[in-house]
């Protein structure tokens, strides 16, 4: 047994309202939305560099340091170019690149390698934790500073 004609109706409105509200976020150029969309990219980027690490780190058996920079590689090309077309557009148009903002881009993704690499120290070598101990905050903490930076900085 379905719903009334009437209920059916309205759920089908309040499916096309939905969706039509996380388009407009998703397209917008305010904070949240940038945020949202830096949240989605960056998940992937954090992803690929932890994978990398940890497969480098762990069942390959390199040194931690060594395969956090491998994992860095792997995910700072990648990053440049998606924020620079999904995270940070502006109303929904990518911004133009510029000379200026790639080398804002390469100082803010050096300084997130500098981060993570005190992360790997601090948890593996200083504190002789496991080697999945530095992802949480590579994960977490390294992610959140970078968005301030590229929004404030970088992609303005």
């Amino acid at each position: 047994m379905g719903l009334p004609r009437d209920d059916k109706s309205a759920t089908g409105q309040m499916a096309i309202d939905i969706k039509q509200s996380v388009a407009s976020l998703l397209s917008g150029g305010s904070w949240q939305a940038q945020f949202i969309r830096y949240a989605v990219t960056g998940a992937a980027i954090t992803a690929l560099q932890a994978a990398v690490y940890w497969g480098l780190a762990g069942p390959a058996g390199l040194n931690p340091q060594f395969a956090n920079f491998i994992g860095y590689l792997a995910a700072v090309a990648s990053g440049y170019v998606l924020h620079g077309r999904f995270s940070f557009r502006a109303d929904g148009e990518r911004q133009t690149s510029s000379t200026g903002q790639a080398v804002r881009f390469m100082a803010v993704s050096l300084l997130s390698l500098a981060l993570n690499a005190v992360w790997v120290w601090l948890c593996v070598t200083h504190f002789r934790l496991p080697l999945w101990t530095p992802i949480p905050f590579m994960a977490i903490v390294t992610p959140a500073l970078v968005f301030v930076l590229n929004r404030q900085w970088v992609f303005r």
